[in-house]
């Protein structure tokens, strides 16, 4: 089995003094706020909103840069009977974001009887990500003078020059990194860009397409209900998409998860109910069990299933498309397996031992699946990581990064070898020529270099606080529940505990370990995947140990137990 280098970790000290206060404000332990001051929680009204999320802490939509002109423009197309063309990316975020934007418009900016609003999701292997000739020419064919863009836009200067050309308005809703010029759209909705004054700048692109149909449910008087319909799949496209669980979209995922635990729309119950399981959805589940889903209907075939499946009006439709997403899935994850085997393979070579960056490239290799190959050489190799391949004549993947290094930039400053580029902090594509590929490999290895600090080199384990076992009670443990949902920047608490015995342990499946735990005379199970190699260390008289708190249900009963994450 091929191990990953060694865990750094990482105990997150925060003044006593900040958690002294917070605790005589809050009653509660010192653990508890010292977790909470480690997410920038320090005060009884800051503590209030994390623990309660609730629909009034989302901002009014209006504070976007170009709100107001997007409302102006698709209020006059809807006035004068004007064609629309909703257009998106083929990814989790991008399908959920052209669902609820469609439907909201089929439902409110139709005139009975009318065909005024379609959708269009470029073809991954065809078209390439973003806004492609072929689907503005399909746009340009129905008639359609205005463009909604979702998940994608804000890079795309000449192909929006293109759709002007043609006669169309665009609004592009991104939130992905603009970069100059910013594309001649007529409304740009997001709030990343220079100037813009909205006060949260995270929101994925189905939160942006939230907020722009929240505007427009005021203007149009439709209740909040129509709008409020959709936040399951707003908390699914946050899941997705990797953003950070703070601030606005904390409040979008709670409520999201809350109406996919109450009533679902029945994509998500056709999903779920296929993936065979009956408790509540987590954020994890969104990530891990459905969005892989999802996003296989692209990576394999047509993203155009997944809006298909949002839009299911009937119980057996939606389970219909949702077979057809979980074959497509299946097959992903063989493709995955072949693929990674390979990847692993090539990477065995001296030449990749020396750098500090991974650029791996074979022509078949499945387009779809090149980011999940990178995500996982990252967990074998940490580095900075960009699997490519050949789709129509160009050199085109993924890249995934490390803690602490923005991947974005690095690919920019090699942007004078590529044809095309965009992404974020931790994850982008590009496109390039062939004849590029080995300059770039080069170029991007220096950049890395010079640049990525030696911390990010290696896997860190941010642990929150050092606690016993005392600590861990039902009480204790009711509180971490609710600082759900966790995910980016609001991750499941990690904690140390030191002086720990081993009980029982042993090796399942020849790569995990099933504990038996003894400490400060307590005694809890625990479970350590894939880490077989450290069993030897168990036979010691005693050990350091990080890991998070957990609930395991077994035949009706629920019990404690921990997720082990490493030792030492």
């Amino acid at each position: 089995m091929m191990l990953g280098p060694e865990k750094v970790w990482k105990l997150r000290n925060r003044p006593a003094e900040s958690i002294a206060a917070l605790q005589a404000s809050l009653g509660v332990s010192d653990k508890i706020c010292h977790l909470l001051v480690n997410r920038g929680i320090d005060t009884f009204e800051a503590a209030r909103d994390f623990f309660r999320p609730h629909k009034d802490l989302l901002h009014e939509p209006l504070l976007m840069k170009g709100m107001q002109a997007a409302l102006d423009r698709i209020d006059r197309a809807r006035k004068e009977g004007e064609k629309v063309m909703i257009y998106g990316d083929y990814d989790v975020d991008g399908t959920t974001s052209v669902a609820i934007v469609y439907d909201f418009f089929k439902k409110y900016y139709n005139r009975p009887g009318s065909d005024c609003v379609h959708f269009y999701i470029p073809h991954r292997y065809n078209e390439g990500y973003g806004l492609s000739f072929k689907g503005l020419d399909e746009a340009q064919a129905l008639g359609c003078t205005l463009l909604i863009t979702l998940d994608c836009g804000t890079k795309e200067t000449e192909k929006i020059a293109y759709a002007n050309s043609l006669g169309m308005d665009v609004i592009v809703c991104d939130h992905h990194t603009p970069s100059d010029p910013l594309p001649p759209a007529f409304a740009l909705l997001n709030p990343k860009q220079e100037g813009c004054p909205y006060p949260f700048k995270e929101l994925s692109a189905c939160g942006i397409g939230y907020k722009l149909l929240t505007a427009l449910s005021s203007l149009w008087k439709t209740g909040a209900a129509a709008v409020s319909c959709y936040l399951d799949l707003v908390a699914t496209s946050i899941a997705a998409d990797i953003v950070p669980l703070t601030g606005e979209n904390r409040v979008l995922a709670y409520l999201g998860l809350q109406k996919a635990n109450e009533n679902p729309c029945l994509a998500l119950r056709a999903l779920k109910n296929l993936s065979g399981f009956t408790r509540s959805f987590t954020i994890s589940d969104l990530v891990f069990i459905i969005s892989p889903k999802i996003n296989a209907a692209g990576r394999m075939d047509d993203a155009r299933k997944a809006v298909e499946l949002f839009l299911a009006d009937t119980e057996d439709t939606a389970r219909v498309v949702a077979r057809l997403l979980h074959s497509d899935n299946e097959e992903r994850r063989e493709v995955d397996r072949i693929t990674t085997e390979e990847a692993l393979t090539l990477m065995t070579a001296p030449a990749y031992a020396r750098r500090k960056s991974t650029v791996i490239y074979k022509e078949n290799w499945h387009k779809g699946v090149v980011g999940i190959v990178a995500s996982r050489l990252i967990d074998h190799y940490h580095r900075p990581t960009i699997v490519l391949t050949r789709s129509n004549g160009k050199v085109t993947g993924s890249a995934r990064s490390v803690a602490g290094f923005n991947i974005h930039d690095a690919i920019q400053q090699c942007g004078d070898l590529l044809d095309s580029f965009g992404g974020h902090f931790f994850a982008a594509g590009l496109t390039l020529s062939p004849e590029n590929l080995d300059p770039f490999i080069e170029k991007f290895e220096n950049v890395v270099t010079d640049t990525i600090s030696e911390e990010s080199l290696y896997p860190v384990i941010d642990i929150d606080t050092e606690i016993s076992f005392s600590d861990i009670t039902p009480k204790f443990y009711n509180i971490l529940k609710q600082m759900q949902p966790f995910g980016p920047c609001n991750m499941r608490p990690v904690f140390i505990t030191r002086g720990v015995r081993n009980r029982n342990s042993r090796i399942v499946k020849e790569a995990h370990i099933r504990f038996d735990l003894w400490q400060a005379d307590r005694i809890f199970t625990g479970i350590g995947f894939n880490m077989a190699s450290k069993f030897s260390l168990l036979q010691q008289d005693s050990f350091d140990m990080v890991y998070c708190i957990e609930e395991n249900e077994w035949q009706g009963n629920t019990i404690l137990q921990l997720r082990v994450l490493d030792i030492r």
